[in-house]
């Protein structure tokens, strides 16, 4: 078993985008209605869309791969690039994203891990998230980890209001 990471590039945005429909289809789906969630994958991963995402320098996005091929990602934000108003001293995992055929082995643990050498190396001293409130699987992922539950705040699946859990760990 081998697990590597790359550096998401605009060369890859294509694959970025595929990636980011199945996981969040995949995962989403069952709990939503098909024209929230269509209207929601065109928002937010349209090509126009990832591609500002991933030019912008407050962002980065990682493919994880496991036994060389692609598994998912990871994508981090720091200063203004963050998704709520944190300030200098956050940096946010927004997304890890791993296709359901990849999880359980320990995918999440590594983009995790990874998230975290990148707040340290920035000298950061909170990491943080928003997880939807009825993800129960990925809640518990994180307090496993460490986070703990600090506020919440909506999320838009198009029409409909959601509540995202905000959960911070703290950088030793």
């Amino acid at each position: 078993m081998t697990i590597n990471l790359k550096k998401c590039t605009l060369e890859d945005l294509r694959l970025l985008q595929e990636i980011s429909y199945e996981t969040f289809n995949d995962t989403f789906k069952h709990q939503n209605s098909l024209v929230n969630m269509n209207a929601y994958l065109e928002r937010a991963f349209n090509l126009k869309q990832l591609e500002k995402e991933i030019s912008n320098i407050s962002s980065q996005f990682f493919f994880v791969y496991f036994n060389n091929e692609v598994a998912g990602y990871l994508k981090v934000n720091t200063n203004d690039a963050q998704s709520e108003e944190m300030g200098d001293e956050s940096l946010e995992i927004e997304r890890i994203y791993i296709k359901n055929k990849f999880q359980k082995h320990g995918l999440g643990k590594y983009l995790l891990n990874k998230a975290m050498e990148i707040a340290i190396e920035r000298n950061k001293k909170k990491i943080w998230l928003g997880v939807w409130e009825k993800n129960e699987n990925a809640i518990a992922f994180y307090k496993k980890m460490g986070f703990v539950h600090t506020g919440s705040h909506s999320f838009y699946l198009c029409d409909e209001e959601q509540i995202d859990f905000i959960m911070t760990n703290t950088i030793i």
